[in-house]
């Protein structure tokens, strides 16, 4: 996993969820932390704009989307391979 790529997500949702970094573990939900669906969407929004990606997530209807939101790590996995996917 790529400090880089997790750092920046990690900062991305901690902010959006008003905590510290330092307080986020890789298997916690957004739900967990507070995030709410309007804070999902912004957070998105910053993950492709700090990455110069498409994240396939329909906002609509979250559990149809191809792209698994379900943890910290699982978003930063996801993330990942779509920068890969890019190079």
């Amino acid at each position: 996993m790529s400090d880089t790529v997790k750092d920046r997500i990690i900062s991305i949702i901690a902010e959006e969820a008003v905590m510290s970094p330092s307080d986020l573990r890789m298997d916690m939900t957004l739900d967990e932390l507070g995030v709410d669906s309007l804070g999902l969407v912004e957070s998105i929004f910053k993950i492709e704009e700090a990455f110069d990606i498409s994240v396939p997530f329909n906002a609509n209807e979250p559990g149809e989307s191809d792209f698994d939101i379900s943890s910290i790590g699982a978003i930063i996995a996801g993330v990942e391979r779509l920068v890969a996917a890019r190079a």
